[in-house]
């Protein structure tokens, strides 16, 4: 196969597989969702949504969320791993927020990435899923599927999001994120990967990954 045959099978699969997207983290507005982007770093999204109802509801704004000190911030996020240097990006773009953005999250990549704890990955989510604005944000699933899919060279997450916009139209880039995400958790994950199962892979994936997993 061509790589543009590959890149429209990609898309086609994905379209059928999954037709209709689901949001994976629970939110209200670009507030919340950012709050829970910057949680989601080393945290499943599971885990995010059980914690997020317990700050949400004492804090779902920049103007309550900075009455809260670092420290009560710190205690209810603590099971999303990471909660010293957390607690103290969201008190501290909730400051900036209220300062600088007249308590509104800023609607550009630029803005959003000078924001404490906030990188380029977490401003992509926030500028696709709150704004619309055409981002494709690299997670570790799309970093592992753009590798077994010969579609990136899997030397770095920059890399294969140019990789990604550069295949991918951009009128879809908003989806394809979110469903390569759903299709690698559920069809081709990292560990107890079944090459069966995983249709994509199976029939698009780089040579040396489906050579790893035949049985000797």
């Amino acid at each position: 196969m061509t790589k543009k045959e590959k890149v429209n099978f990609v898309i086609k699969t994905l379209n059928n597989f999954y037709p209709e997207i689901p949001i994976p983290l629970d939110h209200k507005d670009p507030y919340t969702l950012l709050i829970a982007v910057l949680l989601s770093a080393q945290c499943t999204d599971v885990r995010v949504n059980q914690i997020t109802p317990l700050l949400f509801a004492k804090a779902d704004n920049p103007y309550d969320m900075v009455k809260m000190s670092v420290e009560d911030i710190k205690t209810i996020i603590r099971p999303c791993g990471l909660s010293p240097m957390k607690s103290k990006g969201i008190y501290g773009l909730s400051q900036i927020l209220i300062e600088q953005h007249n308590g509104e999250v800023p609607q550009s990549f630029e803005a959003l990435e000078a924001l404490p704890a906030v990188g380029h990955k977490t401003a992509s989510v926030v500028m696709a899923q709150a704004f619309g604005v055409p981002a494709f944000p690299v997670d570790t699933h799309i970093h592992r599927l753009m590798y077994r899919w010969n579609l990136s060279n899997g030397k770095s997450v920059t890399q294969t999001e140019k990789d990604a916009k550069r295949l991918f139209p951009k009128e879809l880039w908003n989806d394809l994120h979110l469903q390569i995400i759903w299709y690698g958790r559920e069809y081709s994950p990292a560990r107890g990967w079944n090459l069966e199962n995983d249709l994509i892979t199976k029939t698009v994936g780089r040579k040396s990954v489906l050579n790893s997993t035949k049985k000797p």
